[in-house]
């Protein structure tokens, strides 16, 4: 019983390990987009890998009910929700190359550009309406394209944010 048990956790740990070995650094950019954090020099991502290290281990946990889900998209998911829920702790530039976003622009362009997730799945994910997802994804994208200036954060008003380089 011992060692089919032992042969079990086994085998369950060499799956994780091909599974990150495979999806760790996409992941890890997601993260790092998501925090706004630059991904270079190496290990100047700290936030992003934290938030990682996290949903991973979620995953890591949940490995035996997985039942043919795909882990990736079980591990963005988490990752995403663990963003969204602690968003204040992301809302001051970090350098990143989405930085002029707002936490919520920054997960909903991810989700629906960087990830591809269709606008019904990233509504239902994150809670909020169908509409809301398509109007704060073409924001996000205005203001990345310089077509419109970025949303205002705290502490900082819109001629603050204009007047900035």
């Amino acid at each position: 019983m011992r060692q089919r048990h032992a042969g079990r956790q086994r085998r369950r740990a060499q799956e994780f390990e091909a599974f990150v070995a495979g999806a760790a650094g996409r992941l890890l950019h997601v993260a790092a987009l998501l925090t706004a954090e630059p991904v270079d020099p190496a290990g100047a991502c700290e936030r992003a890998q934290r938030l990682l290290t996290a949903a991973l281990a979620r995953t890591y946990a949940d490995w035996d009910q997985l039942h043919g889900e795909d882990p990736y998209v079980r591990t963005r998911q988490d990752l995403s929700v663990r963003f969204a829920r602690q968003a204040w702790r992301h809302r001051r530039p970090r350098g990143g190359l989405l930085d002029r976003l707002t936490p919520q622009e920054r997960l909903v362009l991810v989700l629906r550009l960087y990830e591809g997730v269709p606008e019904e799945q990233a509504s239902a994910l994150l809670g909020i309406a169908v509409e809301r997802i398509r109007s704060v994804c073409d924001r996000s994208v205005a203001t990345m394209r310089g077509t419109r200036s970025p949303t205002a954060r705290w502490g900082r008003t819109r001629q603050q944010l204009r007047a900035a380089p």
